[in-house]
């Protein structure tokens, strides 16, 4: 998937809230795909929507599960706004892409959902690794999946997630290649990010994760590994699409992988020190 750039508008007139415009952007289709780079400073989101009845269910789970699923927002059901986040957020237009679900099968992607919208709907926002990205990119590490203009490479691991009502399933990691020194900095840098993953949970030997072929990512694309390189493993904000084809939910709605919420949280206001 090519990564996509804000109009010319948006860089040649960099408004007050470059997240609020890139919002506008993607709710006029004029955005479409991964939304790593855009409104640089501004927390990205995943997301995952439930009936009503599951969302109990699916916030314990939450709360058992910090790393792959770290809240950032839950909406009211059968409200699409999320005004926590920012300004006129509708969950329904603002996100590029999204994922419907039937009972553990996707069923179609679309750049919207007012179709399927029901008033029985509760969102779940979670934070994205695109935020400490920000501050791994600040402290001098290279990211090879924007330097390649990609999707981050996503897997589905051995690592089970713990169980909450009807939801469990494996984990799903992000990847990021680093030289050791970068990898060790890169540990120190994101354990101040609690609520966007935090530490990676795996370094090196993506096999002991249950990664078999590292060039075959689940989600996202392949990024080069270079010789001298660890492959450094995050919990990713995908997992619950993983545990939507484990758990078999009758319905639910997620974002498609790399295509975001962007809010207007600040990436640096989420820093712990």
């Amino acid at each position: 998937m090519n990564q996509v750039s804000l109009p010319d508008k948006v860089l040649q007139n960099t408004p007050v809230n470059p997240a609020h415009e890139a919002r506008l952007q993607i709710r006029a289709g004029k955005i479409r795909g991964n939304t790593a780079g855009l409104a640089p400073g501004y927390v990205q989101g995943n997301l995952m929507i439930l009936p009503r009845d599951l969302a109990s269910d699916f916030l314990l789970f939450c709360q058992r599960n910090p790393q792959p699923c770290p809240i950032l927002a839950v909406s009211e059901p059968g409200n699409p706004m999320l005004p926590s986040l920012g300004e006129d957020i509708d969950i329904r237009t603002d996100i590029p892409s999204y994922r419907v679900w039937k009972d553990g099968v996707m069923v179609s992607e679309q750049p919207e959902i007012g179709d399927v919208w029901r008033d029985d709907l509760v969102s779940f926002l979670l934070g994205c690794s695109f935020s400490f990205e920000q501050a791994l990119t600040e402290a001098g590490i290279p990211m090879r999946h924007i330097e390649q203009c990609s999707n981050v490479p996503m897997y589905r691991t051995n690592i089970e997630t713990e169980p909450a009502g009807v939801f469990h399933g494996p984990m799903v990691v992000s990847m990021r290649p680093m030289k050791p020194a970068d990898a060790i900095r890169a540990v120190q840098v994101t354990s101040r990010f609690p609520r966007v993953h935090g530490a990676p949970v795996h370094l090196g030997l993506p096999e002991q994760i249950g990664i078999q072929d590292i060039q075959r990512p689940d989600f996202g694309d392949p990024v080069v590994v270079k010789e001298g390189e660890l492959p450094v493993f995050w919990a990713c904000g995908v997992t619950p699409q993983s545990v939507a084809m484990a758990a078999r939910p009758p319905f639910c709605i997620t974002h498609s992988p790399g295509s975001m919420l962007i809010t207007d949280l600040l990436n640096h206001r989420l820093a712990s020190f």
